[in-house]
């Protein structure tokens, strides 16, 4: 009986993974993203309006951990329901040709945007704090970054941990995440 419930759990699972929406642009679309002019500025103040951290996502085209997160991470109840809660997500496409404005003024296409960065993996989520310096650019303003495919309750803690500003703390997210294995049983 046990292998036949987790046989259904599995067909209702990949049913859900297959709903997953690809734009013109083959990336991977999800209802909590936001379609900006890409000024890191102008998304920061609007994220800062709502209560929301800046999250940007930089994804490519056939990326298969892109997919992994999109099927098996990104729908998972708590994930969803967190990020569309505490999240202004900008997607940046790693070989895109939309004008980026960097918080340091630099105007830039996606790709050579990414470039400017040195982001080499999709996807890659960039967490901002609520205030960035002037003349402080995408990646050295970064309050975490996570470059690739990670698993749900990996990604699910280190949204928690950056939310809660946990990076300005002396508890490491992996000391932090370590803990919430502990105390919640959650593992990959």
């Amino acid at each position: 009986m046990r292998k036949l419930l987790t046989f259904f759990a599995a067909c209702l699972m990949s049913g859900a993974a297959a709903a997953t929406t690809l734009g013109d642009d083959g990336l991977h679309k999800e209802t909590w993203m936001r379609d900006t002019f890409k000024d890191l500025r102008e998304d920061l103040a609007e994220a800062n309006a709502e209560g929301k951290r800046l999250m940007i996502l930089i994804e490519q085209r056939g990326c298969i951990y892109c997919t992994k997160m999109h099927e098996e991470v990104f729908p998972v109840p708590e994930i969803a329901s967190y990020i569309e809660e505490n999240y202004f997500v900008v997607q940046i496409n790693m070989f895109g040709d939309i004008e980026v404005t960097d918080f340091d003024g630099t105007i830039l296409s996606e790709k050579d945007m990414v470039q400017h960065w040195g982001v080499l993996f999709t996807p890659t989520l960039m967490f901002y704090p609520p205030e960035v310096a002037e003349g402080v650019g995408g990646q050295a303003a970064a309050a975490a970054v996570m470059p690739g495919a990670f698993g749900k309750w990996t990604t699910y803690n280190l949204l928690r941990w950056v939310h809660d500003e946990g990076y300005l703390g002396d508890e490491s997210f992996q000391k932090y995440h370590a803990r919430m294995i502990e105390e919640g049983g959650l593992s990959e």
